[in-house]
């Protein structure tokens, strides 16, 4: 497992219903860097973070999950989830590395923010259950022009 530098007290954390709890730690840890701040591994969870993304990752049918419906893969649909991150490249090398398919070929967008434009680098990856994680790094930003309104 890596070690992250993480920032304290998100002010939101998902929790995932996982499969294999050892197969995410696995994915988020060793391929995407965040680090385990906490594990009951009797309750199959693990408490996660990387900067200050904070990830919960509970495995279903251990301890006291809350379902609100049939759990069907891919999990997670209709969402993903960004984590801003300050640089995409080793991220992007790790998950090559070790094998994983990416879902979405790394990118550099710009988004409309008011008056503003913010540039992001990007990509999209797919954990083993299926939530669509969207790493992300900003450029900069810059003033928009009406032709991009």
């Amino acid at each position: 497992m890596t070690t992250a530098t993480v920032a304290p007290d998100p002010g939101l954390v998902p929790e995932l219903l996982v499969t294999d709890l050892d197969t995410s730690l696995d994915f988020w840890c060793r391929l995407c860097g965040f680090a385990v701040l906490y594990h009951r591994i009797h309750e199959g969870f693990a408490y996660i973070g990387s900067g200050s993304a904070h990830v919960m990752l509970e495995q279903a049918g251990m301890g006291r999950n809350w379902i609100t419906g049939n759990l069907e893969r891919p999990l997670g649909r209709g969402i993903n989830f960004q984590v801003s991150v300050p640089s995409i490249e080793p991220l992007v090398d790790a998950l090559e590395a070790g094998g994983w398919p990416l879902f979405m070929a790394p990118e550099s967008r710009w988004y409309r923010t008011g008056e503003y434009e913010s540039g992001v680098t990007q990509f999209l990856v797919v954990d083993p259950d299926g939530y669509l994680i969207r790493f992300q790094a900003s450029l900069e930003r810059r003033l928009a022009s009406r032709e991009r309104a």
